[in-house]
């Protein structure tokens, strides 16, 4: 259920906190008192669009904020693991949006930032809102097959029909592109084989090719080069005037040093260590000196390997990596094409074996629906009868699709004669918004127990009826809070009688300023607030209010 609803700054209220009931909770107020910001505060919780002229005058956010106790929190969780977001602590689910005149929005759930579409996806899990023209879910035939499907307890035979529809559909997808490649020019295919080959003969290897541009590049610089380490040779060893000659001369010096003294003896070991050092400068010099020794065919294979890479990259990929990864996927598609024969009978057969399962899966859903569509029709039919439609005709006709569909082979469509003698049509061609609310609300009695969503808003569907028909539609929300809860913004008393708590929407004036409040009436004050609807605050009006209340 909704625990509560907290509004900061929307259109004319400053500050409100509402903390519901269970059951059936009726606002009621004049009209212009502000009870349509209640519904607008709850679409902002459910994502809807956001307009900035909500925010209440001089002020620069507004925000609207909804904690959620739920029984289940399967549903929300896996919605939340989806989006990244961590689950519900308990049983509790906390949402809140903030709008501001600068337009940047932001949106949370539990405390964490999040984005508006998974609102959206959050909504349909814990809200159902109905106005007079919001009928939307009632007039999609995929809502309406979803609510046979509620009807009928069809889900996992639906979840089995949905994994065999995924299977046949990619089989379906293989199969099409193989019998297009089939189709592919010879020229086409000579281009695939000219590609591999191309790659193939190239025998690249990414590793390599550091090393073989660092050769390259010490190749056309070996000349001066050479010359560089023929200078450090010269000034180390083969000069007359060499550094290791002098350090021979100095070696003697510092032994005769030694001879006379031995306390110097580690004067020589520390140049001992300094001659080993140059004299492996000088082999390193001489060694590297030696690979400088580049033929001018080395060379030149080495530029030639470098270029068939580069034109390797730049027709196929940034580098070589993605130049085989392009190999291995031509390659694969060469296959395919190559052998096609034997796949063409590999994914024949196994789409005609994908086929008899789809077809098995359908035929399960199928009858579950066509055993369900009667009783659903017969259901909604009594429901209506309670609501006026003394004499119509409801229907849920199933009609066979051409070709399978992501939710069976048949949809569905609800269809209803209001009248004796008039032929049934499809709802979505009843003009009447009265009549399409009572309908709506037949529908939602009908599918009450089945019907997952813990929260029915229905803004004003009363509209357009009266007297007893509007007695009925007060007895049928009554009936749903007992498995749901029902918010209803209503205007009619024999609801608002019916009611387990009673709001009343008022505005004030203070300051200069207006403002809505929300209070809960019990006692004498509700029996005037359903007397003013009745007409006034008359002792004919109070007797009527209380003989409701009583009824009720």
């Amino acid at each position: 259920m909704l625990n509560s609803l907290t509004i900061k700054n929307l259109a004319l209220v400053d500050a409100l906190t509402w903390q519901l009931g269970t059951g059936l909770v009726c606002v009621t107020g004049e009209t212009g008192a502000g009870k349509s910001i209640i519904v607008g505060a709850l679409k902002l919780i459910l994502g809807e669009r956001a307009d900035r002229d909500l925010i209440r005058t001089g002020t620069d956010t507004c925000s609207v904020e909804a904690v959620f106790d739920l029984e289940d929190v399967a549903g929300v969780n896996a919605e939340l693991a989806e989006a990244g977001l961590e689950p519900c602590e308990g049983n509790q689910l906390l949402l809140k949006r903030v709008i501001s005149t600068s337009g940047q929005n932001k949106q949370f759930v539990n405390c964490a930032p999040a984005t508006l579409q998974i609102l959206k996806r959050l909504g349909q899990h814990l809200v159902d809102l109905h106005g007079p023209h919001d009928h939307q879910s009632l007039l999609s035939r995929e809502r309406q097959l979803a609510m046979l499907d509620a009807a009928a307890s069809s889900q996992p035979a639906l979840q089995e029909y949905q994994a065999q529809f995924s299977k046949w559909k990619h089989l379906t997808a293989e199969l099409d592109d193989l019998t297009n490649a089939e189709r592919s020019s010879e020229q086409e295919l000579e281009l695939l084989r000219f590609q591999v080959e191309e790659i193939d003969a190239a025998q690249i290897r990414p590793e390599e090719e550091e090393n073989i541009l660092q050769r390259y590049k010490m190749a056309s610089n070996s000349t001066k080069l050479a010359e560089i380490t023929g200078q450090i040779l010269g000034t180390l060893a083969e000069a007359d005037d060499a550094v290791l000659n002098r350090l021979n001369e100095l070696r003697r010096h510092l032994r005769e040093l030694e001879k006379t003294d031995r306390q110097t003896a580690n004067m020589i070991q520390g140049f001992e260590s300094a001659v080993v050092e140059l004299e492996e400068l000088e082999q390193a010099t001489r060694s590297y000196q030696e690979d400088l020794d580049f033929n001018p065919k080395e060379i030149a294979e080495l530029e030639e390997r470098i270029n068939v890479a580069e034109n390797l990259k730049r027709k196929y990929g940034g580098s070589l990596t993605r130049v085989l990864e392009h190999r291995e996927t031509i390659a694969t598609k060469l296959h395919k094409i190559e052998s096609r024969s034997d796949e063409l009978e590999r994914l024949t057969a196994a789409l005609q074996k994908s086929r008899a399962a789809l077809d098995g899966a359908a035929l399960k859903l199928t009858q579950l629906r066509r055993k369900a569509s009667p009783r659903l029709a017969k259901e909604v039919s009594k429901q209506l009868s309670d609501l006026g439609f003394r004499q119509s005709k409801f229907e849920a006709q199933l009609d066979p699709l051409a070709n399978p569909g992501s939710h069976g082979y048949e949809e569905l469509d609800f269809l209803i004669a209001p009248n004796p003698g008039e032929p049934s049509k499809p709802l979505r061609s009843i003009a009447s918004s009265g009549e399409m609310s009572r309908i709506m609300l037949a529908v939602k009695s009908a599918l009450a127990k089945e019907d997952a969503i813990p929260l029915l808003v229905f803004d004003e569907i009363d509209a357009n009826v009266g007297g007893e028909i509007a007695a009925a539609v007060g007895r049928k929300m009554q009936t749903l809070g007992k498995t749901h809860q029902i918010i209803s913004i209503t205007h009619l008393p024999q609801v608002a009688a019916l009611a387990a708590c009673h709001y009343v929407v008022t505005k004030v004036v203070e300051n200069d300023r207006t403002f809505s409040r929300l209070v809960n009436v019990e006692g004498d004050e509700r029996v005037k607030e359903i007397a003013r609807m009745l007409g006034g605050n008359s002792t004919s009006a109070r007797s009527h209010a209380i003989s409701l209340l009583k009824e009720a």
